[in-house]
């Protein structure tokens, strides 16, 4: 829900409401970047980050994109390439995604308290790459529609996409742990098999 995004970002002293001035509305503060170190600058972290990598990369993940609607943002909607999003209960209807504390898109999704997960087609590299920029207007040119429930942009052409309100959200260490709960979702005929990602690269699945 809206109230668990508003306490996440009042917890972390991050402005919540854009309120109404004279000159026009008041922006609306992004989160501080946090120290993420987890050991002190004099000890050797028990695995080194890009060994981390290279094993974690044998572990191939589905691709989406995780949008919100931008409501009174002058930035418009927001929105990132995700691969690690997953489902987490089905009683109730529960998905999970991770982002990164130092990400600048992600206070925008918990001011909106809603998002929508776009499953992405093995023929949709080109659009994650396009939401894996950071500072770039990602909806350009891409077409969408409100998600039935929440009015999170739906991307056209995805297999599938799952509609959310914010439930809950955890610390994972240098990322966020999202909790969402399901309020619609849906599938698309015709479309591309799922898009996957595997050491680096994109590629598809063939049975």
């Amino acid at each position: 829900m809206a109230a668990t995004a508003v306490r996440y970002l009042r917890s972390v002293g991050a402005a919540t409401v854009a309120g109404a001035a004279p000159d026009g509305p008041v922006p609306v503060e992004t989160l501080p970047r946090p120290d993420l170190r987890a050991v002190r600058a004099d000890e050797r972290p028990p695995v080194e980050a890009a060994e981390f990598r290279r094993v974690l990369g044998h572990f191939a993940s589905g691709v989406t994109v995780v949008t919100a609607h931008g409501g009174d943002d002058p930035d418009g909607p927001a929105g990132f390439a995700c691969q690690s999003f997953a489902s987490l209960s089905l009683d109730p209807p529960l998905v999970t995604f991770m982002v990164a504390r130092t990400s600048t898109t992600w206070p925008r999704i918990a001011r909106a308290g809603a998002f929508c997960v776009n499953i992405l087609g093995a023929d949709q590299g080109a659009l994650c790459r396009g939401f894996a920029v950071s500072g770039a207007d990602k909806f350009a040119g891409v077409a969408y529609r409100p998600a039935p429930a929440t009015g999170s942009p739906l991307l056209d052409s995805v297999p599938a996409w799952v509609d959310c309100r914010i439930q809950a959200v955890h610390t994972g260490g240098d990322h966020l742990i999202v909790v969402g709960r399901v309020e619609a979702l849906g599938t698309a005929e015709g479309t591309a098999g799922p898009l996957l990602f595997h050491q680096g690269r994109f590629g598809g699945f063939t049975s």
